[in-house]
């Protein structure tokens, strides 16, 4: 019962670190990465619709990304999604394909987005903090229905905090790798 909640703690824990790298690989460094736009939202015959699924993603340079949709007729769509988006580029089209040049980042923009990387991993563990709560929560309930005693109650929240540290660190860790990442460009 309890190695229940504190594996399914565990497992919210993993996929929260997963959706901040993934939030975080659309922060740009500078280079020219299909992650930066693969997620933005495109509204396609009024569905939104990520652009990884309606087009091919390149990196044939350093500093430029090419998307060629699938379908011809979504060209503008990606093209408004793209301006839409936070990202701050602009896009050229051809009538065929998407240029999307990738300008070097200058310094107040190096520390922007170092900012936003420390906002995003904050969010981050404040997820994490939300499912050590739930945890907690229903290893009192455990308790007061005489489910686990009082010693396991608290042996279990002393491995849930171990549980949450680590994985508090481990955000620290891919935060530092992200702002050491956009600092040095």
């Amino acid at each position: 019962m309890i190695k229940e909640v504190l594996r399914e703690s565990e497992e919210h824990m993993r996929k929260a670190i997963e959706a901040l790298e993934a939030d975080l690989r659309a922060v740009r460094t500078g280079r020219a990465s299909p992650a930066l736009v693969e997620r933005v939202m495109v509204e396609y015959y009024g569905t939104p619709t990520p652009l990884n699924q309606l087009a091919v993603i390149s990196a044939p340079e350093p500093q430029l990304l090419t998307i060629r949709p699938y379908d011809p007729k979504s060209l503008g769509d990606i093209e408004r999604a793209i301006l839409k988006s936070e990202l701050g580029l602009t896009p050229s089209n051809d009538g065929r394909i998407i240029r999307l040049p990738i300008p070097r980042l200058t310094e107040e923009r190096r520390q922007e987005l170092a900012k936003l990387v420390r906002q995003r991993v904050e969010e981050g563990k404040v997820a994490l903090r939300n499912i050590r709560r739930d945890a907690l929560d229903t290893l009192r309930e455990f308790e007061k229905e005489k489910m686990i005693s009082e010693d396991e109650f608290y042996r279990s929240k002393d491995e849930l905090q171990e549980l949450t540290d680590r994985y508090i660190e481990q955000m620290d860790e891919i935060s530092n790798r992200k702002q050491r990442e956009l600092l040095e460009g």
